[in-house]
């Protein structure tokens, strides 16, 4: 006879439900910020080439920079969770502030590297022009670092509390103050300076503050929240949370690190093929990372649901919850990959304007790409999942070797022999991504089943 419930009397329907409402407004963050970045592009195409190119340039630096702190901020989320399971508001208070701590530090330090970007991209063979460009847009933009990293700070303390909402709406607020400034500052709108690249730099520097302002008064003045007390007296060091904190989150920035740079490596191949073939991948991955924000938003979400069940030492529970969201996953990501096979032309057609002479050939080229994509999104699901899994039991070294093995040695030998090696070209390069991810998805779920965590279900 099939159980339906878990020792505690709780039903897979509401696991999925809880899955669901802690994963949906994550995943809509994450899509918010896509349209922060988006709109960023959009409006810097619409004021010109130059500055568009020295905005990439300026944004691509903030990024690398910006992604490995992002690891400190996700160690905030798995330790809080498992705080939270075992009713430990102490515990959490103690994560987040020192979590905070860390990403002022690292904020303070990679700043002064920032400022010199000018004289670094000159040397890496940029137009003097371009550089002097990018170097006035991240010398704004430097601003914005701490508020952003501390805005994901308290992303991760109201996951690890299952109160998700606020960090969906403060987003969205701040997607929208994002896109009325860049529209006054960067053309001189609504009675505001011309401003150009500094414009969009000041526009997302005052949205993150405004996320990250909006989710502390909501942390400090809700009623739900008062007893954690995140600010008060946040200048007591509290050096074992400190420690914990940095020890788990420096694996986990390189791991993110190790996979940004994989596809970035795999856009410098593109381009040693032709623009063509670059500008068709770009298309192709906006459309995968657009369909990726749902398995990444519950990734956070598996690291909260199995963060809060070992902390509780409910092996049972945990069990169930890692079943559900890696079943929800593998769902939706595979309608995202049946839609990329059944019209790849209609949505790589949204990207394409019919009067330019180079649509037909990139759409030939992009279909191609977003074939393999459907694969893509399948593996790289699974290996998301698996790793918020392991980061809600607190699993992050061995992780990341996984994940650099996985991406470098294999990933990105495979895309460049199939690409270069074999000759087939842009399907190689992605095929070879696809390969790597497969293989972390594969190790990483492995090592959660090693640890006895996927149990049989019908004795969970």
């Amino acid at each position: 006879m099939a159980i339906t419930h878990t020792r505690d009397g709780q039903s897979w329907g509401a696991h999925v439900w809880a899955t669901l409402a802690l994963g949906l407004p994550l995943v809509g963050t994450q899509i918010a910020q896509i349209a922060i970045a988006t709109t960023d592009v959009i409006m810097l195409g619409w004021y010109g080439t130059e500055e568009l190119a020295a905005t990439v340039l300026g944004s691509q630096a903030f990024f690398i920079v910006y992604i490995f702190g992002v690891g400190f901020a996700s160690a905030i989320l798995p330790l809080a969770a498992q705080a939270e399971g075992r009713n430990d508001p102490t515990h959490v208070r103690r994560s987040v502030r020192m979590g905070m701590w860390i990403l002022l530090l690292y904020a303070a330090i990679v700043m002064p590297f920032l400022w010199q970007l000018e004289p670094m991209l000159i040397a890496l063979g940029q137009k003097p022009e371009l550089a002097a460009l990018a170097s006035d847009y991240i010398r704004i933009a430097q601003w914005g670092m701490f508020p952003a990293l501390a805005m994901m700070a308290l992303r991760s303390f109201f996951a690890a509390r299952s109160r998700a909402g606020i960090v969906l709406w403060s987003a969205l607020i701040g997607t929208l103050v994002n896109g009325v400034l860049n529209y006054a500052l960067i053309f001189g709108y609504f009675g505001a300076p011309e401003m150009g690249v500094r414009g969009a730099a000041v526009a997302s520097v005052i949205s993150s503050t405004v996320i990250f302002l909006i989710m502390a008064a909501w942390a400090v003045l809700h009623p739900r929240h008062l007893e954690y007390r995140l600010f008060q007296r946040f200048w007591r060091p509290e050096w074992p949370a400190f420690f914990e904190v940095f020890r788990l989150g420096l694996p986990i920035g390189f791991t993110i690190l190790a996979e940004v740079g994989l596809f970035m490596a795999a856009s410098l191949m593109m381009g040693w093929l032709g623009t063509v073939q670059l500008a068709a991948h770009g298309i192709a991955l906006q459309l995968a990372s657009i369909s990726f924000m749902v398995p990444l938003g519950l990734s956070h979400a598996a690291t909260v649901r199995v963060g809060q069940a070992y902390g509780r030492g409910d092996m049972h529970e945990l069990a169930r919850a890692a079943h559900t969201v890696m079943g929800l996953s593998v769902v939706i990501s595979f309608a995202a990959a049946s839609l990329f096979w059944l019209a790849p032309e209609t949505l790589i057609s949204l990207f394409l304007d019919e009067a330019n002479v180079d649509s037909a050939q990139l759409l030939a080229v992009a279909v191609p790409l977003l074939l393999v994509a459907a694969a893509f999104q399948m593996v790289d699901a699974i290996q998301a999942i698996g790793a918020g899994l392991l980061r809600g039991i607190k699993d992050t070294r061995i992780p990341m070797i996984i994940a650099v093995i996985s991406y470098w040695p294999i990933g990105l030998s495979a895309a460049y022999g199939l690409g270069f090696g074999l000759g087939l070209g842009g399907p190689g390069i992605w095929a070879g991504l696809a390969l790597g991810l497969g293989v972390a998805a594969v190790l990483l779920n492995l090592r959660f089943a090693n640890r006895h965590l996927f149990l049989d279900v019908a004795k969970a």
